[in-house]
């Protein structure tokens, strides 16, 4: 990772928790100024004391709900009016739903793909434009390792995070000759709170291969600022991905969602 971000803005959404409260930690701690971006304000403005005690650094807090239309927009309005040069954007909110698909409240799978899908085109658009004309800028998209396979269970949120990483390889091409840099992070099963909102308990698997959210924030910050187009931390998921490409579709969804549903 880049040892030092002194002056830069990054602007971090999902920054209550999570992967979010990993990436504001680790860009302060390279001097980088923070944008958060999140629904829970409280969270952040607990956050946002702590880094700037410790690090000295400028934050600027935006309560957001990237759920609903509009609201990337209006987040790119907001950080205009105050003057703010975005040079790295971590495009980290996203959420699951556990289920089957058709047991799930229509309305909560819309809104939770206005969040993994449609939010970060939107947001990815308007600032990739203005690091292009700068011919500067870092943008990191958040997958999952689920966008390898079909995951019953997960059929929306799977899908919706293989749209991410097919997106996100494909606009690596694109962007790389103008000087901004885009890398797709597919994380494995992590030590944050994805499984308790999603309405999931822990299974055998999800403790076997489970990483600790640090370590897999600062693989995706390495490889982003490596100019890597994508990198799925861990070796477990390395070697579940390489495998599961000699197997018919058919049946790594069934393996997948065995191995889901515990």
């Amino acid at each position: 990772m880049r040892a030092n971000l002194q002056g830069c803005w990054a602007l971090v959404t999902g920054a209550s928790s999570g992967f979010g409260n990993d990436y504001c930690h680790l860009l302060a701690a390279r001097g980088c100024h923070l944008v958060m971006v999140a629904r829970r304000a409280e969270a952040m403005q607990i956050l946002a004391s702590t880094l700037r005690a410790q690090y000295g650094i400028s934050i600027e807090i935006i309560p957001t709900d990237l759920t609903q239309a509009g609201a990337a927009a209006e987040l790119f309005r907001q950080t205009e009016a105050a003057g703010i040069r975005i040079d790295i954007l971590i495009n980290n909110a996203g959420a699951g739903l556990f289920g089957k698909f058709t047991d799930q409240t229509l309305s909560k799978t819309l809104e939770m793909l206005q969040l993994n899908m449609v939010c970060v085109t939107e947001l990815t658009y308007l600032y990739a434009q203005q690091m292009q004309q700068r011919r500067a800028g870092h943008i990191l998209l958040v997958s999952s390792i689920a966008a390898f396979q079909p995951l019953p269970g997960y059929a929306a949120y799977s899908g919706s995070k293989a749209y991410i990483l097919l997106f996100g390889e494909a606009l690596h091409e694109e962007l790389k000759p103008s000087g901004v840099h885009l890398t797709v992070l597919a994380p494995g099963i992590s030590a944050t709170a994805f499984f308790e909102v999603a309405g999931q308990k822990d299974t055998w698997y999800h403790r076997l291969v489970k990483m600790k959210s640090r370590t897999v924030a600062a693989a995706g910050l390495d490889a982003l600022f490596a100019g890597k187009s994508s990198v799925l931390p861990g070796w477990m998921n390395q070697l579940t991905v390489f495998l599961f490409r000699f197997l018919p579709r058919h049946w790594q969804s069934k393996i997948a969602g065995k191995a889901m549903q515990g």
